[in-house]
């Protein structure tokens, strides 16, 4: 279980909240029997929140079809302030929310956040009472549903389904005016920090914000600021020392994850009413004709493709710690980033990505049929997980759609096409600051990088289709890397980087290597295992094409074993053997 220390939000602390993840009353309604908490719901289950109903962890590990659920848990308020905020990391996929019988919001995306202003619904005394109902239906594919499977068991490359609460929930005391909303814009050029504060609650007329940056014990900055309109937004100017060797001490990257802690605190007619901790970062991304640039540099995208998933907890990691352990075991295996696949992850994987130095492209669940509404469902949670995860330094491309997942009619309907560009210069505008790959693997139109994928096992054919002297020519009009176009037509390459997305899935159960599992190419031993990475990585780091690469996979994910390591995170081969491989040096 994630303990009390380990604050859920993390770029925005405060000092009064209590975790209410742990033993929840719990309940299927297949037939739709109830419509309010005050029904007479059968409370079958007990069920260990926030781990989904069909994970072991969650004490019931039932993976039937369940289209709706209920939850209910009493507890006992610790202190109360001015205002309550009930959140809920994450619920797939539609949820009400009852507090005392009060109705006091919905909420539709599996996800991104969810925060409730439930101060009127609070009942005299400590003792409180929460429901939830959730609506999931499983064969629902005009939903964004990433990686859950719509047949009942899983099968190839999908997994079993996420119903219900699948991140933390926990409940929060506010002032009566407080700050709402803080976003972080480092402006590598200027060497200054952009801070953005919104406050929200009641309006008050005479708002200022005070904010402190640090690095390590030295005072960066401590500037106050004047809100209109409850907001302020400013750039904090940092000492610029002008030389790199002196510049690289306030520089974020994975090779030396340099933080900057934040203190924001928000003044109503001189009197503080609110106080939050927070970091930031100075760091640039982006794009330079053929190169991916990271704080002014042309910088090799080493990246392995991130599931977010554990056999006995599903989507919910078993713990803060075992988030710490992948950033650090992606590290360990030589690679500087990762790319979240299919899901949009728990806040405390960032942070600890933004304090542990790795890069992190963030992809949105993909819904499957293609019509309007199952566009604008789409557009409405990305847009939403932008707006919570804009501020991590981490950070550094967006993925709206995966291989015209989707949007499955690219090359013929003029509609398809029209959605990828939407949510491209939609991404653009909510964030001028990151790159944007519209559509990743093939058939790419509006994108800042052209990703690739290609899951050849011969490494040789690898090298000769990618060592060719005229890309343009030869690679995108004549060659077809799955079978697939590159770039759909009025779309040329413009000379973006190039960065080969998905590769490998070399499938290898070291506990069983009989067993029949699910791979992209399949290996036998140890040996032959580290033989081919080794021959394929060889390969990829050397193409001089390649501005990066993103190996398939971290790790193997229940009947998929083309992981590194096993689904348990132990290594298949020695981590200094993949390190070596990954970085393409000597052993």
């Amino acid at each position: 279980m994630m303990s009390q220390f380990e604050y859920p939000r993390p770029q925005l602390v405060r000092s009064q909240w209590q975790s209410l993840n742990g033993s929840w009353d719990f309940a299927f309604d297949d037939e739709r029997r109830y419509r309010l908490p005050t029904d007479p719901i059968a409370w079958t289950h007990r069920i260990t929140v926030p781990f989904a109903p069909e994970s072991q962890a969650s004490g019931i590990g039932d993976q039937g079809f369940h289209t709706v659920c209920w939850y209910r848990r009493q507890f006992a308020m610790q202190g109360r302030g001015a205002r309550t905020m009930l959140h809920f990391g994450a619920i797939d996929y539609r949820a009400k929310v009852w507090v005392n019988n009060v109705l006091v919001g919905e909420h539709e995306g599996g996800h991104t956040p969810i925060a409730l202003d439930v101060t009127n619904a609070l009942a005299p005394g400590d003792t409180q009472v929460i429901t939830v109902q959730v609506e999931d239906e499983p064969g629902d594919l005009a939903k964004p549903r990433g990686k859950q499977d719509w047949l009942l068991h899983p099968h190839s490359i999908w997994y079993p389904r996420t119903t219900g609460i699948w991140q933390t929930v926990w409940v929060e005391q506010l002032p009566a005016t407080y700050i709402k909303t803080l976003r972080w814009t480092p402006i590598f050029d200027g060497f200054e920090i952009g801070c953005e504060v919104l406050a929200g609650g009641d309006v008050h007329s005479n708002l200022a914000v005070e904010v402190k940056l640090w690095h390590g014990e030295r005072l960066l900055a401590d500037d106050e600021y004047l809100l209109v309109g409850m907001e302020a937004n400013r750039k904090i100017a940092l000492s610029d020392p002008g030389i790199d060797d002196s510049r690289n001490e306030l520089l974020w990257s994975p090779e030396r994850p340099t933080l900057l802690a934040a203190e924001v605190i928000l003044r109503a007619g001189g009197q503080v009413v609110d106080t939050v901790r927070s970091y930031t970062a100075m760091r640039q991304v982006a794009i330079s004709r053929d190169r991916f640039m990271l704080n002014g540099r042309p910088y090799h995208l080493r990246l392995v493709l991130d599931q977010g998933y554990w056999l006995e907890s599903h989507l919910t990691p078993p713990s803060d710690e075992a988030l710490r352990k992948d950033v650090e075991l992606a590290k360990a295996m030589g690679f500087n980033g990762v790319r979240k696949h299919q899901k949009i992850e728990d806040p405390r994987y960032l942070y600890w990505a933004d304090r542990l130095g790795l890069l992190v492209w963030e992809e949105m669940p993909s819904a499957y049929a293609f019509s309007p509404r199952s566009m604008t469902r789409l557009l409405k949670e990305w847009t939403e997980a932008i707006e919570r995860d804009y501020s991590h330094p981490c950070l550094i491309v967006w993925v709206p759609f995966n291989e015209s997942w989707g949007v499955p009619n690219l090359t013929s309907m003029q509609a398809h096409r029209n959605a990828v560009e939407a949510l491209y210069h939609t991404t653009r505008m909510l964030d001028a600051t990151r790159p944007v790959i519209g559509n990743d693997g093939w058939e790419a139109s509006a994108t800042d990088i052209l990703g690739i994928h290609d899951y050849d096992a011969d490494p040789e054919k690898i090298r000769v289709r990618y060592e060719v002297s005229d890309p343009v020519r030869t690679l995108f009009d004549q060659r077809r890397p799955g079978g697939r176009i590159l770039t759909l037509d009025g779309f040329p390459h413009r000379g973006q980087p190039i960065v080969l997305t998905e590769f490998g899935g070399i499938a290898y159960d070291p506990r069983q290597p009989e067993h029949h599992t699910w791979g992209y190419s399949r290996a036998n031993t140890a040996a032959a295992f580290h033989d081919h990475y080794r021959a394929l990585l060889k390969v990829v780091n050397e193409a001089q094409m390649f501005s990066g690469f993103c190996y398939t996979q971290f790790a193997d994910t229940f009947q998929e074993t083309n992981g590194l390591l096993n689904a348990d995170r132990t290594p298949k081969i020695p981590l200094e053997q993949i390190s070596a491989a990954t970085r393409n040096v000597p052993l």
